[in-house]
């Protein structure tokens, strides 16, 4: 029988909860009919249950006018499973307010609290924020698990040129490395990974992050405080006062934190960062237009990574599809533009022969077709043409992209549709994902 851990604040969640959902609900068409037949303590305990067995990293329990929807938010797409009854909501969300440590009779405010799930291998910090809207407070909390902090640089996805490049530019002792992409992109995965695989005895590693997401071992972080007068660029500062080899900083936002940040790369230590563009290419433009002046750019940057997360489709309900005649000549005009130097170019005689998959939907993805997710890269590393277009000042995103193309990068979209081809991914999830940057392929 397995032990009984505790939230803090007294509320129990245990492994019965989960082997419960396991047994009694196998798909989320189960859930609201379960949800209405037990306690407002259980009703708890079962979302969270059955979240963490569909593996979300958010729930949503938002009020309406006739109902309380619940959704879990699963490898990135939000998923409608379960309704409550209005009237079991203000006790719902008073449970919800006292686990996490929230005042129960302020509502027409926003509230941020925190609780903790021990589970008998695994720690699970829980993140709450309530929000009043028209019919009542909507509550979301985030789920962060202690066990994906703990992700292999080898295990993210990169391959060939792309995996062998970036692990020479993480190794070298300074420069900065700056991963690019969406809210939700995975740049801070790619970051730790990245930590993960620097972190030894001999190496200080300090991070300024907003917030700390997950907690490493070995590791120095430090949190931005906005309040107290914390930011980026001041906590950047302070750091550097700390005799690191390696900074991690979690985004850069303005020129101050951009500057210190390089700065910092010219001097000695190596600085990853993240930085909001669509796609590698548009990294050295995103700087040059904070007003980053291009004499310390040029060698300052190591390498540049634009990056995606694509669900992975379910290994147990795998099978092969079938392109319609428009998707699958869009498919092969992508793959066909491959650089040779690359080591990925398909010949044309085997571009009609690729295969393609899509999940059916079983128990073990409830019904999804996709269960995890992995990443889609492209990685463009300095070199001499780069470094002149910077010092001339006129850099465009069409002109680094053909130069990183000249070199043999393979596009996100192009990895992606590689990945498809593999029966890793599907092709609707490489577009889906990649919608914004495919018009300018």
């Amino acid at each position: 029988m397995p032990k009984v851990r505790k939230f803090v604040a007294g509320v129990e969640i245990t492994e019965q909860d989960i082997k419960r959902f396991e047994k009694e609900i196998k798909t989320f068409r189960d859930l609201t009919k379960k949800l209405n037949e037990v306690s407002v303590t259980d009703i708890l305990n079962l979302i969270m249950a059955a979240a963490i067995k569909a593996r979300s990293s958010d729930i949503h329990i938002e009020a309406e006018e006739k109902s309380i929807k619940v959704r879990f938010r699963i490898d990135g797409i939000l998923h409608d499973v379960a309704n409550l009854e209005v009237a079991v909501w203000p006790k719902i969300i008073a449970r919800v307010k006292l686990v996490s440590r929230l005042k129960i009779n302020i509502e027409d405010r926003p509230q941020d609290g925190r609780f903790t799930i021990f589970l008998t291998n695994e720690k699970i910090d829980v993140r709450v924020s309530t929000l009043p809207t028209a019919y009542g407070e909507s509550v979301v909390m985030r789920l962060l698990m202690s066990s994906a902090v703990g992700h292999a640089f080898e295990d993210l996805g990169l391959r060939g040129k792309a995996f062998e490049s970036l692990k020479i530019e993480i190794t070298k002792p300074n420069g900065m490395i700056v991963t690019t992409g969406p809210t939700g992109s995975g740049k801070t995965t790619t970051l730790y990974a990245v930590l993960n695989k620097l972190n030894d005895p001999g190496t200080k590693i300090i991070t300024i992050e907003d917030p700390i997401e997950y907690k490493i071992e070995g590791i120095n972080q430090s949190q931005v405080d906005r309040s107290k007068g914390y930011t980026f660029a001041s906590g950047l500062r302070n750091i550097l006062r700390q005799d690191p080899d390696i900074v991690m900083v979690g985004e850069i936002r303005d020129l101050e934190t951009a500057e210190i940040g390089i700065n910092a790369a010219l001097t000695g230590h190596l600085v990853i960062t993240t930085l909001h563009t669509n796609d590698a290419a548009g990294t050295i433009p995103r700087l040059l237009s904070m007003q980053v002046k291009p004499f310390l750019l040029a060698p300052a940057i190591n390498a540049m990574i634009g990056q995606r997360l694509v669900r992975r489709i379910c290994e147990s309900c795998s099978r092969e599809t079938e392109l319609d005649s428009q998707t699958m000549s869009r498919v092969m005009k992508i793959l066909a533009d491959i650089p040779e130097e690359s080591g990925f170019r398909i010949p044309d005689s085997e571009l009609k022969k690729l295969k393609f998959y899509k999940g059916v939907g079983c128990e073990e993805c409830q019904g999804l077709g996709y269960k995890g997710r992995i990443g889609i890269f492209e990685v463009m590393t300095m070199n001499k043409e780069i470094e002149s277009l910077i010092l001339n000042g006129h850099v465009s995103e069409y002109d680094m992209r053909a130069i990183g193309v000249k070199y043999g990068m393979i596009t996100m979209i192009q990895d992606g549709l590689l990945k498809a081809a593999d029966g890793i991914t599907t092709v609707e999830e490489v577009f889906r994902v990649a919608k914004d940057i495919i018009t300018k392929l």
